[in-house]
């Protein structure tokens, strides 16, 4: 009889997820889902070693609204990677939850909406930080330098593969 219970619950288990840990991660402190993605607020951003003033500043972001993506919480200190996988601790108060992302293709056309085939509004150059509006699940809808326009998914960073903005 206990052989049977414990095989139903590691079934149930398996069916709601956890035991391949697919359920969502939540941050300790905000009840957030982690990882997720945020934008610097500051024009400046000290990047720490560890979530407090005392440990060491390793470098600083200096692009306002650059996406970063929150990968831990420890207090008031989020652990923050950038597109090119550096990271460190950052102040939630340098944060925002405005979404931007980070065109990673030269020359990504900005169509006038989601497909191929619709007409191109606008070019944007690699490294241009976007504002990101809806998602389908192939495409975005970005605004940046006075043009607005919708680019594939897949030539940006800080918004996921599945995710899907309405």
């Amino acid at each position: 009889m206990r052989k049977s219970a414990l095989i139903a619950g590691l079934v149930a288990a398996l069916l709601a997820g956890d035991a391949w840990g697919a359920t969502d991660e939540r941050g300790p402190v905000t009840n957030l889902p982690l990882p997720r993605y945020v934008s610097l607020k500051a024009a400046e951003g000290n990047v720490r070693r560890g979530p407090s003033l005392t440990h060491r500043i390793d470098w600083i972001y200096k692009r306002r609204d650059m996406p970063l993506e929150i990968i831990a919480e420890h207090g008031h200190w989020r652990r923050v990677r950038d597109a090119d996988g550096a990271g460190g601790w950052v102040h939630y108060s340098l944060l925002s939850g405005v979404r931007t992302v980070l065109v990673e293709q030269d020359m990504l056309e900005l169509h006038s909406r989601a497909g191929d085939g619709m007409p191109v509004t606008a070019k944007l150059a690699l490294g241009v930080i976007a504002r990101l509006g809806d998602c389908s699940a192939d495409w975005c809808e970005l605004s940046a330098g006075g043009y607005d326009g919708w680019a594939r998914k897949t030539a940006l960073w800080g918004v996921a593969p599945d995710e899907i903005r309405e």
